[in-house]
């Protein structure tokens, strides 16, 4: 039935009404809001995450162990790296308690995330042969049914590429593509086997040499969105210069043109459709120090602040009302915070650069948006303002 004749019935009937608005409730969203869960060593609490604002939650991190998807990733321990001999049952406990918010939020899916900066080294390896890629796709599978899970990220940094210091071939370019499709091929009949949706998708890199060293138009075709990390453009342990960590556009007087339009404009070209690309926020802050109080801070010489990282919840809770003023740059579209007396220049998201970036998804007709990281924000501030800007469409699918 078309909107007019729903506005028909609604105007005939204070129950049709309700009806109506209680589907609405119901109806999926038209944009995904994705937030990564990276518990860093810790157990998840009950009400800890707002089943309500998300539509896909990504657990960080699976391990890769003997070319095998496995539980108990060091990197999801107090000191990441770290021997936990814990974590294999942290993990499960954690995935329990994510897998049961999907009772509050029925249209809410769990992946599990594997890789990442410093969890990406077994990847080269896995992807190389037709039989290393096996045995990883039948291990990804036996881990979605051990935990009940409905899919799986892959978040390889990066293809072709040293990223930490890992191993790494020219034939990953190749290799990525094939254990995409593999893998897509793999779920693709487990859904017809079990009658239950997987869900693939990729953590891609928002820069050039990513897409040099991916078949990014090959790599689409099995994956369900791309989840494009358009942030750390600026980072004070490598740039000298302050900028903004997550532009919108680029602001001709930083000392990069990157930006996320720049970078969602690449991968359209590369051959990514809007509808699969999610625009990816940090609910993090890069600081610098040492910085002169010349134009509050940005495009000046700067050292990395102790940590070279704030989540927003430090943020809110010793910067903003504490000594640091909030200024907003027109161009790129996003704030900054600058204490003359500290000398600190802060680059970081809130809630009007999220709601600017929200409408830009809309415009654009991308697939949603995609945050690091939900334990970053424990007000729930970020997440409820996409939630919000992004939420649910009647009539409309994810």
């Amino acid at each position: 039935m078309n909107r007019s004749g729903l506005r028909k019935m609604a105007a005939g009937s204070m129950l049709a009404l309700a009806a109506l608005g209680a589907a609405a409730q119901k109806s999926p969203r038209e944009f995904a809001v994705v937030g990564y869960v990276f518990p860093r060593g810790s157990l998840l609490a009950p009400g800890q995450i707002d089943a309500h604002n998300l539509t896909r939650i990504n657990y960080a991190f699976a391990a890769i162990e003997d070319g095998r998807l496995a539980a108990g990733s060091p990197l999801n321990a107090p000191n990441p790296g770290a021997p936990n001999p814990d974590a294999q049952n942290l993990d499960a406990q954690n995935l329990a308690l994510l897998t049961s918010l999907r009772k509050q939020n029925p249209s809410l899916t769990v992946l599990v995330s594997v890789g990442g900066w410093l969890g990406s080294g077994a990847f080269s390896d896995v992807a190389l042969s037709a039989q290393s890629r096996k045995v990883f796709v039948e291990s990804a599978v036996d881990f979605l049914r051990r935990y009940d899970l409905d899919g799986l990220d892959v978040d390889w940094e990066y293809p072709g590429m040293p990223g930490s210091g890992h191993t790494f071939r020219p034939e990953d370019k190749r290799d990525f593509t094939l254990l995409l499709k593999d893998l897509r091929s793999r779920f693709d009949r487990e859904e017809k086997a079990t009658g239950r949706s997987l869900i693939l998708t990729i953590a891609a890199a928002a820069f050039s040499d990513y897409l040099a060293h991916t078949e990014m138009k090959d790599v689409q075709r099995y994956a369900d969105t791309v989840n494009l990390m358009t942030y750390d453009y600026a980072m004070p342990s490598v740039d000298a210069i302050t900028s903004h960590n997550a532009p919108l556009f680029a602001d001709p007087a930083a000392p990069s043109q990157l930006s996320a339009d720049a970078s969602i404009r690449a991968f359209e070209l590369a051959g990514v459709p809007s509808r699969k690309i999610l625009l990816g926020v940090p609910f993090f802050g890069r600081p610098w120090g040492q910085v002169a109080d010349r134009n509050h801070g940005l495009f000046q010489p700067g050292k990395p602040a102790p940590g070279d990282f704030a989540p927003y919840s430090t943020i809110q809770q010793t910067m903003l009302g504490h000594g640091f003023t909030r200024y907003w740059d027109d161009t790129a579209s996003v704030p900054y915070l600058y204490s003359a007396d500290r000398q600190e220049f802060v680059s970081y998201e809130d809630a009007e650069s999220l709601a600017v970036k929200c409408a830009y998804i809309k415009t654009h007709k991308l697939g949603g948006a995609m945050f690091w990281q939900y334990l970053d924000d424990p007000s729930g501030a970020l997440v409820e303002t996409m939630a919000r800007a992004l939420g649910p469409s009647p009539g409309t699918s994810q």
